[in-house]
């Protein structure tokens, strides 16, 4: 499951590196970032408690917003 938030912090960073308008379409995109940071850097001090808080508050809504911005296109 880290492994996979991290390539998501990864994918919005360069995303909004190329296209810095869709920061606002993206709910908490600095702390989806930092998140990723956090768990490249300094793995050992993120429980799993944190992990499943992320994953139960944060990613239902960035799935949400991935979607909308899909069917933008």
């Amino acid at each position: 499951m880290e492994r996979q938030f991290e390539i998501i912090g990864e994918a919005l960073n360069q995303l909004l590196r190329r296209e810095p308008d869709l920061k606002g379409k993206i709910s908490d995109a600095s702390l989806i970032i930092a998140f990723r940071n956090r768990l490249i850097h300094g793995y050992a001090t993120v429980s799993d408690e944190v992990v499943w808080g992320v994953v139960e508050g944060y990613l239902p809504v960035l799935s949400g917003e991935v979607r909308d911005l899909l069917g933008e296109e």
